[in-house]
């Protein structure tokens, strides 16, 4: 699946999504709550083939049925019993936070924390798989994964202004 995503100045964000089948899925999040979907064909980008528009509340509960909230199917339970304890986060550095101009490679976050940094976003800029060359600043928003206790242990440490500012 490749996701686009771009800014809609004084309407929102539009999500533009590929999905494995070539099909394309447009989201509209308007800045008042508003969502449209569209849906094109592979075949044709610049026809929909059908297209909704769901209120803010509407968007949550179609949300909650699509991710499984509210019907998780079979098959799904033995996957999330497999991967129980593992997690992916995302959290924004803090801008008094240890990691603020450190490295990924000087924090040692895989040996000492066993998490992963899956991407960073900065700014608007996407960097994924970065290596340990890769420097942390604030407002960055880190994507890391692993064990739940090591991914809060990382955070409260490295990425949060709480203990950091002691």
């Amino acid at each position: 699946m490749i996701i686009k995503e771009i800014e809609l100045p004084g309407i929102g964000r539009k999500f533009e999504i590929e999905i494995a089948n070539g099909d394309k899925v447009v989201v509209i999040v308007h800045d008042d709550g508003r969502r449209e979907i569209y849906h094109f064909d592979k075949n044709d980008y610049e026809e929909s083939l059908s297209s909704v528009t769901l209120s803010d509340t509407e968007s949550r509960q179609f949300a909650a049925i699509i991710g499984g909230m509210i019907y998780r199917p079979k098959a799904l339970e033995t996957i999330e019993m497999a991967f129980d304890e593992l997690m992916i986060e995302w959290y924004r550095i803090d801008t008094k936070a240890f990691s603020v101009g450190k490295t990924i490679g000087e924090l040692d976050i895989r040996q000492k924390y066993e998490v992963s940094v899956i991407a960073i976003l900065k700014g608007n800029e996407k960097v994924l798989n970065p290596g340990p060359d890769t420097m942390i600043d604030a407002g960055d928003m880190i994507v890391i994964s692993g064990e739940r206790s090591g991914v809060k242990r990382i955070i409260r440490e490295m990425f949060s202004a709480e203990v950091s500012s002691e």
